[in-house]
């Protein structure tokens, strides 16, 4: 799947995940106003497809610019790499990408096309991310048994990134190879990306999918039912400490109890440098409005005070190991995660 972000005529088009699997309806951003619109009402979400939305947005604000005032300065892709930085402050994807667009402004700056100079590194962020999707996706379904149950957690796959998956790019890698596996998918509460998203893409590759709510993982844990775990994630620490989808944390610790395999397969871009352990990443925390009401239906009292973050992070102690493009990441993580940079 690589339909559900395209660049066209100027105007980058965006599936909007909110009405999957139902309607498959297109949001087309103009510019960057539009960008970070779609980016904080969840019409995209997934680390690896932040950093490239944002990219392109990139884009968009600077092209913006030049019309109203022809010439651009590193304050102005400061200002608007900021803008498009604070619509989600967990996932490091979004900001690599901004600062490799920051890098490309500073090598074509003053080029009189500079707009298509920096179109043509948003198109290079894109499709190195489904290469790297793909490379990842060949090591981890070396790791995947025939017979096998793996169990996910929220949405990683084509829909999360440029257009492969990493951890469903994984399963549909080992599905590819012609191994015999089912998949368990939790359904991510409150967005329900395990039920819209997960599913309907294992379904659309032929892949057996069951559903469950994610409080089901410590008993299917528990009676043999799931022999591996693998999610994405949306930031790496040095020393492995994994920020991902909230209720990570809680399945990793019924792997680790039963002794299940836990991997996190995700692209060197998700791993960050500047931070040493799990305790220094931000965890966004999101209007408590998406807890208390399923699109505009109320679910509980209506004055109840409610909360939802939207990650929370998984001790390296509980994994396993990373699936990367580079191959697979082994323990001790801080020395080999180092080496990456």
């Amino acid at each position: 799947m690589t339909d559900h972000i395209y660049w066209k005529n100027g105007v980058l088009y965006l599936l909007d995940q909110r009405e999957l699997p139902f309607k498959k309806i297109y949001v087309k951003c103009r510019n960057a106003a539009d960008v970070i619109t779609a980016i904080n009402n969840m019409t995209v979400r997934g680390a690896p497809l932040l950093g490239i939305v944002a990219a392109y947005g990139m884009v968009l604000g600077v092209r913006e610019r030049m019309k109203a005032n022809r010439s651009v300065a590193a304050a102005d892709i400061d200002r608007i790499a900021k803008k498009l930085g604070d619509t989600r402050p967990t996932a490091v994807n979004l900001f690599w990408a901004l600062e490799k667009m920051k890098d490309a402004f500073r090598r074509y700056a003053g080029d009189t096309d500079l707009v298509e100079d920096l179109l043509g590194e948003a198109l290079a962020i894109h499709v190195e991310d489904i290469e790297n999707n793909r490379m990842l996706s060949l090591y981890g379904a070396e790791l995947i048994h025939d017979g096998d149950t793996i169990l996910t957690h929220c949405n990683a796959g084509a829909l999360a990134t440029g257009g492969y998956g990493t951890a469903l790019g994984v399963l549909r890698a080992a599905h590819e190879a012609g191994k015999n596996i089912k998949v368990i998918a939790t359904e991510t509460r409150p967005y329900m990306q395990g039920s819209r998203l997960t599913v309907w893409e294992l379904m659309q590759e032929g892949i057996p999918v069951v559903l469950v709510p994610e409080n089901h993982a410590g008993l299917l844990c528990s009676n043999g039912t799931v022999t591996k775990v693998i999610t994405g994630a949306d930031r790496i620490a040095l020393n492995g400490d994994t920020a991902n989808k909230v209720g990570t944390f809680m399945i990793s610790l019924a792997a680790r109890e039963f002794k299940i395999p836990f991997y996190i397969a995700a692209p060197v871009s998700t791993f960050d440098a500047s931070i040493h352990t799990g305790g220094e990443i931000v965890i966004e925390e999101r209007d408590s409005r998406e807890v208390k009401y399923l699109d505009d239906r109320l679910l509980t009292v209506k004055d109840a005070k409610a909360r939802y973050f939207a990650f929370d992070v998984t001790p390296s102690g509980n994994i396993t190991g990373f699936i990367t493009e580079k191959g697979i990441i082994q323990k001790p993580f801080k020395k080999y995660i180092s080496m990456l940079f």
